[in-house]
């Protein structure tokens, strides 16, 4: 078996009350949920600590759970312009939505690269910026998935934009589909400060995969 799993981030979704509340508490949400109602609204829950303001909440929220730190809130909203469902609507079952500094990062499996670039291209056309959080691939064509987890953080802001922006114009196809010069223009920056950026990024990179 063989496949990809990997983490969208979708920056600045005003329109989701939870990744607008992730910002103004300057904390992570999880176990982000959904379900449509019969009338039409749709019900939310998510994860986050005890004491959250409420009123970060753009809707009325209900503390139906609580843990030792953390609680699990609801809240009902009308059906609009939303992030996961459109995802779903797209034929990509979602494996996991999480909110933090006003992003929404969800989880996808995937078949291919062909199907992350197209989506990635889909929630781009609808959403805006869409960067690659987090992406594991696994090679069946071994029992033994030789897996490394890959530290985004490391990476500054334009390093991610610049490597993200490249594969998805296909620098990095064979054959490639898209030269240094083109994902240059496409950035707004010269081809040195491409490769400069590029080489940076890579290196961080193969840093974390080839550690022992």
């Amino acid at each position: 078996m063989s496949g990809l799993r990997a983490a969208l981030e979708i920056p600045s979704l005003e329109a989701c009350p939870v990744a607008a509340a992730s910002e103004e508490t300057d904390e992570t949400i999880t176990s982000i949920s959904w379900a449509r109602q019969s009338e039409g609204t749709v019900t939310e829950e998510f994860t986050a600590s005890s004491d959250l303001d409420a009123e970060a909440v753009d809707a009325p929220v209900t503390d139906v759970f609580d843990y030792d730190s953390t609680s699990v809130y609801r809240f009902e909203r009308d059906p609009g312009p939303c992030l996961c469902e459109y995802v779903e609507g797209e034929s990509f079952p979602i494996s996991d939505v999480r909110a933090e500094d006003g992003s929404l990062v969800v989880t996808l499996h995937l078949s291919s690269r062909a199907e992350l670039r197209d989506v990635i291209e889909t929630l781009r056309d609808r959403f805006g910026s869409v960067s690659v959080q987090y992406l594991l691939r696994v090679d069946g064509q071994t029992d033994d998935a030789d897996i490394v987890p890959v530290d985004r953080g490391r990476l500054t802001d334009r390093q991610r934009e610049v490597l993200s922006t490249a594969y998805e114009m296909g620098y990095f196809a064979s054959p490639r589909k898209a030269n240094a010069t083109e994902v240059a223009d496409h950035l707004d920056i010269d081809v040195s400060t491409f490769t400069e950026h590029l080489a940076a990024a890579q290196s961080t990179l193969m840093d974390d995969l080839l550690a022992t």
